[in-house]
């Protein structure tokens, strides 16, 4: 698999290296809009499950063209792909989600590289068993009644938190 480093001047931080797992997203524009956001931040996507996958039109309308610069590749499950990114050396998984046991994602103590998150179904969450697998949740703080936000808006703030902790870390 293309590494953005093949391809791309990087102006990425040292060692920054982070994969998205897609757990079963339902709507191609929720990805389409991941992906920009994964080009941004030069990304590598795992999608999972039923989450749509390039090449898909309505996908490729939102990603304006950042399905074709992505790294993108499959897996079965969310289960597999959090196995599958620890055996090429992940030194965590986080979940974007909110539970009894998550933190706001900068709170975060450190950002290990290479680094995993996982975002979950727009209505479902991420299923229980990748959970399971996480080494810690993370969560936006929700003060609305409605405690939701948009899959895609989760993961831009989330990761342009994380980015901004890594680059606090490195002191740069």
């Amino acid at each position: 698999m293309k590494r953005f480093s093949d391809h791309t001047p990087s102006r990425a931080l040292p060692e920054w290296r982070l994969t998205l797992i897609l757990d079963n997203l339902r709507s191609a524009h929720n990805v389409g809009n991941i992906l920009r956001i994964a080009e941004g931040l030069q990304l590598e996507v795992i999608t999972c499950g039923y989450t749509p996958t390039p090449p898909h039109p309505v996908l490729a309308k939102t990603a304006m063209e950042c399905d074709l610069l992505v790294p993108c590749r499959t897996a079965p499950s969310a289960v597999e792909a959090i196995k599958l990114v620890r055996q090429e050396g992940c030194r965590m998984v986080l979940a974007l989600e909110h539970t009894t046991n998550s933190i706001e994602v900068w709170d975060l103590p450190d950002i290990p590289m290479p680094l995993a998150l996982v975002l979950g179904n727009e209505a479902l969450g991420i299923t229980p068993e990748a959970i399971g697998l996480c080494d810690r949740i993370v969560e936006l703080p929700m003060l609305g009644a409605k405690a939701s936000i948009n899959v895609g808006n989760a993961a831009a703030a989330a990761l342009y938190a994380i980015y901004a902790k890594y680059k606090e870390q490195l002191k740069i």
